[in-house]
């Protein structure tokens, strides 16, 4: 076996770097970033052999690129430079899905887990909706639409935002994205620079910091209470803009609390955006037509001087049980959607079009969905009732009963500070949720994850009979918290 050789390799930005092996040559490619290719001569090639890259470093004139060659047999092997970017890293990942999963691998290898974790509704698409999406199938409509959504649903879009929320768009002001996600995300790349902020009322989405983290904004959270439903507090607002504030993002119905912001309170925080010409707000509503009476839903936009400095998201995941078909849209001023546009060409172009065929069925089904969107809500409302009476029995427990949505964002932090023989410490409300998936096999997601430790999120898309199992035994979970009163 031959023994280990090594060298060290420096090259500049205009540089073209040989590295002699053995009377071998091995070429390399360079540029001001790094290198860009490798080549071997004809008799290295033979001979089996490659380059193992042990380490690089960068210096501000150079790159300096240390190699360390090793045989083994008579092949060798590179290690391939796994650095991530820096934007990459300062991203989290999103506890929703973690959970989901992990739940999901638990259910698949038979354990009778119940999952309360995921934002999805668990109802099937509506038929004429399905109908709808095969008829294009079948009809050969499975080709590229144009990037900004087909005329025909940008259109229907401008229908129902005009029937429904009283605002007023063209088509070339609707962009259709491959989901709601996408829409903000996109939203949040084109109008914020590095260095801007955006404001996050919290409990928030969990992906809305992340989102502004890729766009290399700083996100600023802004705390709410559970005796105040959750809702923000203007004079909060006020006290935490600054000339680098670029992005308001509210979301009504809240995910996670299922808080709806009243109109008045909506033309408070309007009037204060109206005094910060930077400021732009993103009015999430995907959950609008999940609302219940006497709460009403009012879109951002609507409100007096706000249409210009609004760009309002919606969807069709959660209304109309369509989270699989993943399409969204943006509706707002020309230049905001245009750049908007301008990003989603390069990066996923436009949106199913199956999918938009159905999504034209889904608008068709009549005011705010008509009958069988409102049959879901129904069933919606009795799970909530359901809930809110049994987890109110419960010592320790504080709620906010949520106006909306499909979420339940219940405060145990009193069952906090525990030590279960053999699981460990109640911490927080992440343990509590392993707690909870260990002892009692029901999927919730930590409140850490939307920013409040305090509580945790149970989704109530899922059977009445469902829940009453899984309360069930999270009682029985939390009842072994709970030191026992001395008789």
């Amino acid at each position: 076996m031959a023994a280990a050789a090594s060298s060290s390799l420096q090259f500049t930005s205009s540089g073209f770097n040989r590295l002699a092996f053995s009377g071998q040559s091995l070429s390399f490619d360079s540029d001001s970033q790094s290198f860009r290719s490798l080549s071997f001569s004809s008799q290295l090639r033979r001979l089996g052999l490659s380059i193992k890259v042990w380490d690089s470093k960068r210096k501000e004139d150079s790159h300096s690129l240390s190699t360390v060659v090793r045989a083994v047999g008579e092949s060798y092997s590179m290690e391939v430079d796994q650095t991530l970017s820096p934007r990459v890293n300062s991203v989290k990942p999103s506890k929703t899905v973690a959970i989901t999963d992990q739940a999901t691998a638990l259910a698949q290898a038979g354990v009778p887990v119940i999952r309360l974790a995921a934002g999805e509704p668990d109802f099937d698409t509506p038929s004429v909706i399905a109908e709808a999406g095969i008829n294009a199938i079948r009809q050969g409509y499975t080709r590229y639409t144009p990037n900004a959504g087909t005329t025909e649903l940008r259109s229907a879009i401008c229908h129902k935002l005009k029937e429904e929320n009283g605002l007023t768009y063209t088509p070339d002001q609707i962009l259709v994205s491959n989901g709601a996600k996408q829409s903000i995300v996109q939203a949040v790349l084109a109008v914020c620079s590095p260095g801007d902020e955006v404001l996050i009322p919290a409990p928030f989405w969990v992906s809305y910091p992340e989102m502004a983290r890729l766009a290399d904004a700083t996100p600023v959270i802004l705390p709410t209470q559970i005796s105040e439903s959750f809702l923000l507090d203007p004079k909060l607002l006020e006290s935490k803009l600054s000339e680098k504030s670029r992005l308001l993002i509210l979301c009504s119905p809240s995910n996670p609390t299922g808080s709806v912001y009243p109109r008045k309170l909506l033309e408070e925080i309007a009037a204060i955006v109206a005094r910060h010409p930077r400021l732009l707000v993103i009015s999430d509503e995907i959950y609008e037509h999940i609302i219940y009476t006497p709460a009403s839903h009012t879109s951002f936009a609507s409100l007096p001087g706000m249409w210009e400095r609004t760009l309002t998201v919606n969807g069709f995941s959660k209304a109309f049980a369509m989270t699989g078909w993943r399409l969204g849209y943006l509706a707002g001023p020309t230049r905001f959607v245009s750049a908007c546009g301008k990003i989603q060409s390069q990066f996923t172009s436009g949106a199913s079009s199956i999918s938009q065929k159905a999504a034209v069925a889904a608008l068709g089904m009549g005011y705010a969905g008509g009958e069988t969107v409102a049959n879901m809500v129904k069933a919606f409302r009795e799970r909530r009732d359901f809930l809110v009476k049994s987890f109110g029995e419960l010592d320790g427990v504080k709620i906010s009963e949520p106006q909306g949505a499909f979420y339940l964002f219940v405060d145990f932090s009193s069952y906090y500070g525990v030590e279960v023989d053999g699981f460990g410490a109640i911490n927080g409300s992440e343990a509590l949720c392993r707690y909870l998936l260990e002892k009692a096999q029901v999927a919730l997601v930590p409140g850490d994850a939307f920013g409040d430790d305090t509580c945790i999120r149970i989704s109530y898309a899922a059977a009445l009979s469902t829940l009453q199992a899984a309360f069930e035994r999270i009682k029985q979970a939390l009842v072994l918290l709970r030191p026992p009163v001395p008789v």
